[in-house]
Protein backbone atom coordinates (compact mmCIF):
# COMPACT_ATOMS: atom_id res chain seq x y z
CA UNK A 1 0.00 0.00 0.00
CA UNK A 2 1.40 3.30 -1.02
CA UNK A 3 0.64 5.95 1.80
CA UNK A 4 -0.34 9.77 0.38
CA UNK A 5 1.35 12.58 2.25
CA UNK A 6 -1.48 15.50 2.00
CA UNK A 7 0.23 18.71 1.98
CA UNK A 8 -1.92 22.09 2.74
CA UNK A 9 -1.76 24.36 -0.26
CA UNK A 10 -0.65 27.20 2.42
CA UNK A 11 2.46 25.37 3.60
CA UNK A 12 4.08 27.86 1.19
CA UNK A 13 2.86 30.83 3.17
CA UNK A 14 3.35 29.85 6.62
CA UNK A 15 6.89 31.34 7.26
CA UNK A 16 4.95 34.81 6.20
CA UNK A 17 2.08 34.07 8.41
CA UNK A 18 4.72 33.72 11.22
CA UNK A 19 6.26 37.28 10.59
CA UNK A 20 3.02 39.40 10.75
CA UNK A 21 2.92 40.93 14.32
CA UNK A 22 0.26 39.72 17.42
CA UNK A 23 -1.94 42.35 16.87
CA UNK A 24 -2.69 40.59 12.90
CA UNK A 25 -1.71 36.83 13.99
CA UNK A 26 -2.96 34.24 10.91
CA UNK A 27 -2.22 30.77 11.17
CA UNK A 28 -3.69 27.73 9.35
CA UNK A 29 -5.78 25.00 10.60
CA UNK A 30 -5.14 21.74 10.08
CA UNK A 31 -7.51 19.45 8.17
CA UNK A 32 -10.83 18.43 9.51
CA UNK A 33 -13.29 16.37 8.66
CA UNK A 34 -16.03 18.57 7.14
CA UNK A 35 -19.84 17.39 5.91
CA UNK A 36 -22.53 19.53 4.39
CA UNK A 37 -26.10 18.47 5.67
CA UNK A 38 -29.02 19.15 4.01
CA UNK A 39 -32.35 18.84 6.43
CA UNK A 40 -35.35 20.29 6.10
CA UNK A 41 -36.51 20.17 9.39
CA UNK A 42 -33.38 20.51 12.18
CA UNK A 43 -35.78 18.96 15.36
CA UNK A 44 -35.85 16.29 13.29
CA UNK A 45 -32.51 15.00 14.14
CA UNK A 46 -32.89 15.65 18.19
CA UNK A 47 -29.24 14.31 19.07
CA UNK A 48 -27.32 17.08 16.79
CA UNK A 49 -27.29 20.72 18.27
CA UNK A 50 -27.28 22.33 14.73
CA UNK A 51 -27.86 25.98 14.90
CA UNK A 52 -31.32 27.31 13.50
CA UNK A 53 -31.17 30.55 14.11
CA UNK A 54 -29.40 32.04 10.38
CA UNK A 55 -25.68 33.50 10.63
CA UNK A 56 -24.97 31.31 13.46
CA UNK A 57 -22.84 28.70 14.45
CA UNK A 58 -22.38 26.46 17.76
CA UNK A 59 -19.52 23.83 19.16
CA UNK A 60 -20.31 20.26 18.61
CA UNK A 61 -18.15 17.92 21.08
CA UNK A 62 -15.29 17.79 18.58
CA UNK A 63 -15.99 21.05 16.07
CA UNK A 64 -18.34 23.30 14.44
CA UNK A 65 -21.57 23.40 13.23
CA UNK A 66 -22.26 26.25 10.73
CA UNK A 67 -25.80 27.42 9.60
CA UNK A 68 -25.70 27.69 5.58
CA UNK A 69 -29.22 28.14 5.11
CA UNK A 70 -32.35 27.77 6.17
CA UNK A 71 -31.54 23.85 5.57
CA UNK A 72 -28.53 23.54 5.35
CA UNK A 73 -25.43 23.23 7.56
CA UNK A 74 -21.48 22.97 7.70
CA UNK A 75 -20.23 19.89 10.30
CA UNK A 76 -16.63 19.68 10.95
CA UNK A 77 -15.00 17.18 13.19
CA UNK A 78 -11.47 17.42 14.59
CA UNK A 79 -11.79 13.87 16.11
CA UNK A 80 -12.90 11.44 13.02
CA UNK A 81 -11.86 10.66 9.73
CA UNK A 82 -13.99 12.77 6.55
CA UNK A 83 -15.56 9.19 6.06
CA UNK A 84 -16.65 8.55 9.70
CA UNK A 85 -18.26 11.99 9.75
CA UNK A 86 -19.80 11.51 6.56
CA UNK A 87 -20.93 8.01 7.74
CA UNK A 88 -22.51 8.88 10.84
CA UNK A 89 -23.88 12.00 9.74
CA UNK A 90 -25.81 10.18 6.47
CA UNK A 91 -26.91 7.44 8.53
CA UNK A 92 -28.71 9.49 11.01
CA UNK A 93 -30.01 12.26 8.47
CA UNK A 94 -31.15 10.41 5.34
CA UNK A 95 -33.94 8.34 6.84
CA UNK A 96 -34.88 11.89 8.05
CA UNK A 97 -35.22 13.11 4.04
CA UNK A 98 -32.18 14.78 4.20
CA UNK A 99 -28.37 14.18 3.08
CA UNK A 100 -25.25 14.55 3.99
CA UNK A 101 -21.88 15.00 1.58
CA UNK A 102 -18.43 14.69 2.54
CA UNK A 103 -16.57 18.88 1.77
CA UNK A 104 -13.58 18.05 3.78
CA UNK A 105 -11.14 18.81 0.54
CA UNK A 106 -13.35 21.50 -0.67
CA UNK A 107 -12.10 23.87 1.94
CA UNK A 108 -9.02 24.77 3.92
CA UNK A 109 -9.71 26.92 7.42
CA UNK A 110 -7.42 30.11 8.16
CA UNK A 111 -7.29 31.41 12.02
CA UNK A 112 -6.76 35.21 12.22
CA UNK A 113 -6.66 36.72 15.48
CA UNK A 114 -5.23 40.01 17.22
CA UNK A 115 -6.73 43.15 18.03
CA UNK A 116 -6.10 44.51 14.53
CA UNK A 117 -7.86 41.56 12.38
CA UNK A 118 -10.95 43.17 12.17
CA UNK A 119 -9.98 45.92 10.50
CA UNK A 120 -8.15 43.85 8.25
CA UNK A 121 -11.04 42.15 7.43
CA UNK A 122 -12.78 45.04 6.84
CA UNK A 123 -10.67 45.88 4.02
CA UNK A 124 -12.39 43.36 2.20
CA UNK A 125 -15.69 41.96 3.40
CA UNK A 126 -18.80 43.94 3.45
CA UNK A 127 -20.29 42.82 6.08
CA UNK A 128 -20.25 44.77 9.26
CA UNK A 129 -18.17 43.33 11.73
CA UNK A 130 -18.41 44.96 14.50
CA UNK A 131 -18.54 42.75 17.94
CA UNK A 132 -22.20 44.41 18.45
CA UNK A 133 -23.25 43.19 15.21
CA UNK A 134 -20.99 40.15 14.29
CA UNK A 135 -19.75 38.43 17.70
CA UNK A 136 -19.43 34.95 19.44
CA UNK A 137 -21.79 32.47 17.82
CA UNK A 138 -22.00 34.40 14.27
CA UNK A 139 -21.55 33.14 11.26
CA UNK A 140 -21.54 34.39 7.46
CA UNK A 141 -21.01 33.16 3.90
CA UNK A 142 -19.60 36.29 2.67
CA UNK A 143 -16.39 37.22 0.59
CA UNK A 144 -13.09 38.61 1.45
CA UNK A 145 -11.30 39.96 -1.37
CA UNK A 146 -12.60 38.27 -4.33
CA UNK A 147 -12.75 34.75 -2.70
CA UNK A 148 -16.17 33.38 -1.25
CA UNK A 149 -15.96 32.50 2.55
CA UNK A 150 -17.17 30.92 5.48
CA UNK A 151 -16.38 33.44 8.46
CA UNK A 152 -17.15 32.10 11.87
CA UNK A 153 -16.42 34.93 15.14
CA UNK A 154 -15.19 33.00 17.65
CA UNK A 155 -15.05 36.09 20.19
CA UNK A 156 -17.21 39.04 21.73
CA UNK A 157 -14.03 41.22 21.07
CA UNK A 158 -13.72 40.87 17.40
CA UNK A 159 -10.08 39.57 17.70
CA UNK A 160 -11.02 35.71 16.51
CA UNK A 161 -11.87 34.47 13.80
CA UNK A 162 -11.98 31.14 11.29
CA UNK A 163 -11.93 31.75 7.69
CA UNK A 164 -13.11 28.63 5.53
CA UNK A 165 -12.17 29.37 2.12
CA UNK A 166 -11.78 26.85 -1.24
CA UNK A 167 -8.33 25.39 -1.42
CA UNK A 168 -8.35 26.80 -5.35
CA UNK A 169 -8.65 30.02 -3.55
CA UNK A 170 -6.35 29.75 -1.14
CA UNK A 171 -3.52 31.05 -1.82
CA UNK A 172 -5.61 34.24 -3.45
CA UNK A 173 -6.49 34.98 0.32
CA UNK A 174 -3.17 34.32 1.94
CA UNK A 175 -1.64 36.95 -0.05
CA UNK A 176 -4.35 38.97 0.30
CA UNK A 177 -4.10 38.86 4.30
CA UNK A 178 -0.63 39.10 3.94
CA UNK A 179 -1.28 42.49 1.99
CA UNK A 180 -3.96 44.38 3.81
CA UNK A 181 -2.21 43.61 7.17
CA UNK A 182 0.64 45.27 5.65
CA UNK A 183 -0.10 49.04 7.27
CA UNK A 184 -0.10 46.67 11.05
CA UNK A 185 3.22 45.07 10.68
CA UNK A 186 4.84 48.55 12.18
CA UNK A 187 2.30 48.97 14.98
Amino acid sequence: MVEILRTHPLEAWSEAFAGLPDSVGVTVEPYVATVDVRLGDPAAWPEADLPTVPNTWVPTESGYAAWLGPDEWLLTSAEEASEELEARVRAAVVPLGGSAADVSAQRIILRLTGERVRDVLARGCSIDLHPRVFGHGKSAQTTLGQAGIVLLALSDAGDDYLVFVRSSFAGYLADWLLDAALEFTST
